[in-house]
Parts: structure tokens; sequence; C-alpha cells
């Protein structure tokens, strides 16, 4: 029979293999010791001077620049976070639960798609859309496109909390069995059956932060793939029901530039136009995701059963922690 050592320690290789290496006391010791003021200052420092160095050493005009220094800034950030944070194990877990459940990306679609795109043809077919997104530059574009993206990320920074705050509520009894089964620890989730166990399954700090960036990606990755096939019907359409002639007027310029030269059929115009307007539509279905009552149950209902298994397991890792083993 295992003792309360090895229960422990598979437990830990369970949190990491499930993302949730915050909940490991000894794995969450490195992560504080990574984000102390000390060495978030340093990186702080390094990541402002290797975006000002990129957005320097880049021969452009001003947009340009900053969206250069804005994706090495980023990169110093998610590589500390890989190195350092133990980034990785949540976002792979999140990307497999994700693609795992494509099938709630349906609902969403048929609930959220047909108004947007009604909506969003006519702005497509408009002509002050088609002249403010192509005189924007690629530098400008793009910066638009991430602040889009910046917008979604702090919205759904503060309402995924609260679904978090949901999942810890009234843990204990059959529900903690219940979460147990299939763990290291079911077999000493018996021990703590009848404890009063609420104030210890309260989730808080870093490790309510795990959940809530593995609901992050979650939710990011789904809206990202809705953006993408909006970005693909406005391409389409585009393709099919825009001339050339129809663009030039729109546009009021002597030439629309195409994709393949000698083959009149997606101008990079129109794909200027789709970005943008795709970009749009990932606020908007981030915004839909988190208000809308029927989709949050079909979603969270899904990632229900596992935030209460790990909360579960959570609760059963620190009374076995901090309970001497019982002598045999």
């Amino acid at each position: 029979m295992r003792d309360d050592e090895q229960v422990l320690r598979e437990t830990e290789v369970w949190f990491v293999r499930h993302g949730l290496p915050y909940f490991a006391d000894g794995l969450r010791t490195q992560v504080e010791a990574g984000l102390a003021r000390k060495a978030v200052a340093g990186v702080g420092a390094l990541t402002v001077l290797a975006g000002l160095l990129a957005g320097l050493l880049v021969e452009a005009d001003f947009p340009t620049r900053l969206l250069a220094g804005m994706l090495v800034a980023g990169v110093v950030v998610v590589g500390y976070g890989l190195a350092r944070l133990r980034v990785w194990p949540m976002a792979r877990w999140a990307l497999g639960h994700t693609f795992d459940s494509l099938g709630l990306l349906f609902p969403l679609a048929t609930r959220a798609l047909p108004l947007l795109l009604l909506f969003m043809t006519f702005l497509f077919i408009n002509t002050e859309v088609w002249q403010v997104a192509t005189t924007m530059d690629h530098g400008v574009l793009w910066v638009a496109v991430l602040l889009f993206a910046a917008f979604a990320i702090g919205f759904l920074l503060v309402r995924l909390p609260e679904e978090v705050d949901r999942a810890d509520d009234a843990m204990g009894g059959v529900r903690l069995l219940r979460g147990c089964q299939g763990t290291p620890v079911e077999e000493v989730a018996e021990r703590y059956a009848d404890d009063d166990v609420a104030e210890i399954a309260q989730v808080r700090g870093y490790e309510a932060g795990n959940l809530v960036f593995v609901l992050l990606v979650t939710q990011a990755v789904q809206v990202l793939l809705l953006s993408l096939a909006v970005y693909l019907f406005f391409v389409i359409f585009g393709a099919v029901a825009i001339n050339e002639h129809v663009m030039l007027t729109w546009l009021g310029k002597g030439e629309v530039h195409w994709l393949i030269p000698g083959w009149h059929v997606i101008s990079l115009e129109l794909l200027q136009v789709s970005t943008f307007l795709a970009a749009f539509a990932g606020l908007y279905f981030t915004v839909y995701a988190v208000t809308d009552e029927t989709y949050r149950t079909q979603f969270f209902g899904s990632l229900l059963d596992d935030l209460q298994r790990a909360i579960a397991v959570r609760a059963v890792y620190r009374l076995l922690r901090r309970s001497p083993e019982p002598e045999r």
C-alpha cells in the first residue's frame, strides 16, 4: 500500500499533467520566487529595453516600429513565463481540452454568428470601411488587431474569476469523493469525507490564477477559431461578390493590389478589410460568450467537472500535507 509521501508525489505529477502546476507546493514556491519584486523588475526592464531596441532597429514608420517593439516585448514575457512561471503545462492542457471539445463551437456559432454576420456584411460592403481599413499600413492594422485582443483579454480577466469562485463552493462529502475518483488521492480521500473542508477548498492566490489562466486560454482559442471563420467567410464572399471595378470605385484609387499578380481573385485590400472585421468579431464573440447564459452554461458546464475535480484533489492534497500519516 502506498504511503502518504508517495501519494503526494504522484498527486503533484497529476497536477502538472492536468495543467495545475501552481497546485503543487514545491512548484508554486518556485513560481513565487520568479514573481518576486526584484525578478519582476528585472524582467520588466529587460522587456522595455528589448522593445525599445527592436523599435529603433526597424527601419519603418512609427506604427510598424511600435508593432515590432510590442512583438519583441511579448516574446520576452512569454519566454520568461515558459522558463520560470510554468506556463506551458497550463497552456498545453487548455489547448488539448479546447480541441477535445470543439463541438461547443457549433452552439456558439449558430447563436452568435447569424446576427453578427448580418450586421457585419453591411459593414463589409460599406465604402467608408474599405477606405479606413485599406488606408492603414500593416503596422497600424496589426496594432489595431492587438488593441481589440487586449480589450477582449481584459474583459475575460474580469469575468472568469467569478466562474472559479462558483466552482469551489460547497466542496466536501460526496462531492469530494466523487471529484477524487480516478486520481492519486482516491484511496485517502475517504479519511476526510466527513470533515468540513469548505475553507481549505477555497481557491485563492496563485492557484486561483492557475485556474483563471486555463479558462482564459481555452476561451481565447475558441474565440480565435471563430474569428478565423469570420475572416475566411469575408475573404471568400469578397472574392466571389466584389470585382475589381467595385473595389476601384470604393477605394478611389487607380489600382488594386492582388495577392497573386495576374490572378484577379483575392486582393490585398480584401485581406486587410477581412482582418479588421474579424478582429472586431473576436471582441464581439468574447463579450457574447461570457454574457450569454446559454453558452456559459454549455461552456462552463463542460469544464465544471474538471474544475471541481482539481479543487477536490487539491483539498485532499493540502489536508494530507498538513496531517501526519496515520499509524498502521
